[in-house]
């Protein structure tokens, strides 16, 4: 979470009050430590090259001799690197601190296992020591370079403005002075030195800001990766989660149409036998006999209706016969021809089942209601650990999801289950949907 207090020396280069903060300060004091820490590393990981590039300096050498030497400077990087790296990478995320408030991890090595054959093994394998030699890397060769001038700007920018002092120090008719880029014998040569070095002055500590944190951004991705590990881990977390609701609606969708089922159809269906025999107890043309009549029918028809919406809540074929058997009455159902291939070789996990169930329903009425088509094929295909769903039409085409809710409704009951759905629908025809579920195992049939 972001706050207003820089968590980062990056994140206060964009405040106001950096020159007045303690951020230049630690980040000299991170350039400074650099120089000592890349020693190492530039014993074991540079030198060779600079031997190599003396000895190619020299001339005369023939290619095999050429290409030998690199070859050989390559194997000594390889060897040694993951041997020094890890040390120096422990030490790297120790320094991070220094710029960097946000908390860090020890080590992004898998375990190690028991045996020096086996640590050798898993230490030359784990990609956690590849990229922390790359790191070692960049810590011998560019990191001090970069360390040093901004260093070296305090002198610089300091000789500047004491440059008329320096230039009074000298004895008349003394040699003239050295300013970095320039010389200046009298103290009217010295003012621009003076006005430059005014200038950079208020520059300096957001030059050192900029390249410690810089540096440290880099030893944090390479070091740690925590971006990616974060996201990673944030990613399972929600599919997990999301998982956890569907399966809490699941529950919670057939514990109400049991409740349905079992209650309210039930009290329903007494209420209408009641009112049946009430209304043969009555006279045909007493008065209340119309009022009975009347309410009779009412409900019925509210029995009907409760029937049906119990059946959208789920339908009994499915949870009995599976996906297949409830197609093929969906199909038969439905305004529009259809034909049903499917070719399941048991039965999908329930989750993924109702998932299918659903979209196909939400597609063929979506076909009656909206394609003109004649006819539609729905095709049904499992293969290994994942059921297709695929439902064309000869209509007019021209579905969009941007036009309306339903596809999208489609899309995201579909991404519930960690599945894809897939639509093409040209305008004039034909419409082919297709929805990939994921099958962790199977039920068996029956």
């Amino acid at each position: 979470m972001r706050t207003g207090v820089p968590q980062t020396a990056l994140e206060a280069l964009t405040s106001r009050r950096l020159l007045a903060s303690r951020w230049p300060w630690r980040s000299a004091g991170y350039l400074l430590t650099t120089l000592p820490v890349a020693v190492p590393a530039f014993v074991v990981l540079a030198i060779p090259w600079l031997v190599l590039v003396a000895r190619l300096a020299e001339g005369g050498h023939p290619l095999a001799t050429i290409v030998s030497l690199i070859l050989l400077a390559a194997a000594l990087t390889g060897a040694l690197g993951p041997l020094v790296a890890p040390p120096l990478a422990r030490l790297e995320r120790g320094r991070l601190r220094m710029v960097d408030n946000r908390p860090t991890v020890t080590s992004q090595h898998r375990p190690a296992p028991g045996g020096l054959t086996a640590w050798l093994r898993h230490r030359y394998t784990d990609p956690a020591t590849w990229r922390e030699v790359g790191y070692a890397c960049l810590l011998a060769t560019l990191a001090p370079v970069l360390s040093v001038a901004a260093l070296l700007a305090v002198p610089l920018v300091g000789t500047f403005l004491a440059s008329p002092l320096l230039v009074l120090a000298q004895a008349p008719g003394g040699k003239p002075v050295a300013l970095g880029f320039g010389t200046a014998a009298t103290v009217g040569q010295t003012v621009p030195y003076v006005i430059v070095g005014a200038l950079l002055l208020p520059l300096v500590p957001y030059l050192w800001t900029l390249l410690a944190g810089g540096h440290a951004g880099l030893a944090r991705a390479l070091l740690l990766g925590e971006t990616t590990q974060q996201l990673r881990a944030e990613l399972v977390e929600v599919s997990r989660s999301r998982a956890r609701l569907a399966d809490a609606f699941e529950a919670e969708r057939r514990r109400i149409e049991r409740d349905l089922h079992d209650g309210a159809q039930q009290k329903l269906v007494s209420l209408t036998l009641r009112l049946g025999l009430a209304r043969l107890d009555l006279p045909p043309d007493s008065p209340a006999a119309d009022s009975i009549a009347l309410a009779h029918e009412q409900a019925k028809q509210l029995m009907a209706e409760l029937r049906q919406l119990i059946h959208g809540i789920q339908p009994q074929i499915l949870t009995d016969l599976g996906l297949a058997a409830a197609l093929d009455e969906l199909a038969d159902q439905s305004p529009v021809p259809v034909s049903v291939n499917a070719d399941l070789p048991g039965r999908p996990p329930h989750q993924t089942e109702n998932t299918a169930y659903f979209v196909a329903a939400e597609a063929l009425t979506n076909i009656a209601k909206h394609s003109d088509a004649t006819s539609a094929v729905l095709t049904l295909r499992q293969h290994s650990d994942l059921l297709t769903v695929e439902i064309s039409d000869n209509g007019q085409g021209g579905a969009d999801p941007e036009r309306g809710s339903g596809l999208t409704g489609l899309a995201d009951r579909v991404a519930v289950t960690g599945g894809r759905m897939l639509l093409s629908s040209p305008v004039g025809g034909p419409t082919l949907l297709r929805v990939e579920l994921p099958c962790t195992h199977t039920q068996p049939s029956g």
